[in-house]
């Protein structure tokens, strides 16, 4: 090759920046909006909320602590979860 035909070197960047932009944008940033919006939703969580554990645990909200939530499964059966183990609000207050 001579001097006049040799290729930039920026060109061989191209191919490893266009991966690393597909991934990001398929993969990373939908996951982190997933993890946001989780967030809030455990953030809004609140007395009388009906809920479902990431165990399938229905049941509804009568307490909500700083990490953990008690929860009223049957008339006088209540549990104290995580408030990560939530994994969906059926119904709001």
């Amino acid at each position: 090759m001579s001097p006049d035909q040799a290729a930039n070197p920026i060109v061989h960047l191209i191919p490893p920046i266009a991966i690393f932009m597909i991934f990001y944008f398929l993969l990373i940033k939908p996951q982190k909006e997933q993890q946001k919006k989780q967030k809030e939703l455990l953030e809004s969580v609140k007395k009388n909320d009906q809920v479902v554990t990431a165990a399938g645990i229905h049941g509804t909200v009568v307490n909500v602590k700083d990490t953990t939530l008690i929860i009223r499964i049957d008339d006088n059966a209540r549990m104290e979860i995580n408030k990560d183990a939530v994994a969906s609000v059926t119904k709001a207050a």
